[in-house]
């Protein structure tokens, strides 16, 4: 005689990831202002991360219900979108032109120092907190690559040495 299978058992609120209490008010606070509009979710999104640098998995849920929308279609706008973070990101967020007039200008060389300078890859955060490195394909600085933005600075012309007084400027070395 066959048994019958065991119940799913939902993950316990412990195990579950929450919302810090600045989150939900970002949250909240994103959902109240856009909540309204047509396709009001990826103007929530951009509120959230703003505010917080980042979309808390723990936010998923929330936005779905609000928006009348599955888990499915929150996650999948977030993952689809390379603007959008799901994890924390470093104090300072510096973004290096990988398009095609950078590379013909030495972006490769600067893209090597820059992670070796960091000690990360694109993505990734640096130890201490200070520099998330992300690639962006076109700052709109071509004529003068190579090109990096960091926060929301542009500079051109940038090299090894550009770069490490550009370090000095915002915060140290990391």
């Amino acid at each position: 005689m066959r048994q019958a299978p065991e119940p799913v058992v939902p993950a316990s609120a412990e195990q579950a990831p929450t919302l810090t209490p600045e989150q939900r008010r970002a949250v909240q606070t994103a959902l109240e202002a856009h909540h309204a509009r047509a396709g009001a979710l990826l103007p929530v999104l951009h509120a959230i991360q703003e505010a917080l640098g980042f979309v808390p998995a723990a936010a998923v849920p929330v936005i779905a219900h609000a928006l009348n929308l599955s888990r499915a279609e929150v996650h999948g706008v977030i993952s689809f979108y390379p603007h959008f973070r799901s994890r924390p990101c470093g104090r300072h967020v510096l973004y290096l032109c990988r398009a095609e007039a950078c590379q013909a200008m030495g972006a490769r060389v600067l893209e090597a120092e820059v992670k070796r300078r960091l000690g990360i890859d694109f993505h990734e955060t640096t130890a201490d907190g200070a520099f998330t490195l992300e690639p962006v394909y076109c700052l709109g600085n071509c004529a003068c690559a190579p090109s990096l933005m960091i926060d929301r600075t542009l500079h051109g012309r940038v090299d090894a040495a550009r770069f490490a007084a550009l370090l000095d400027e915002v915060g140290g070395e990391p």
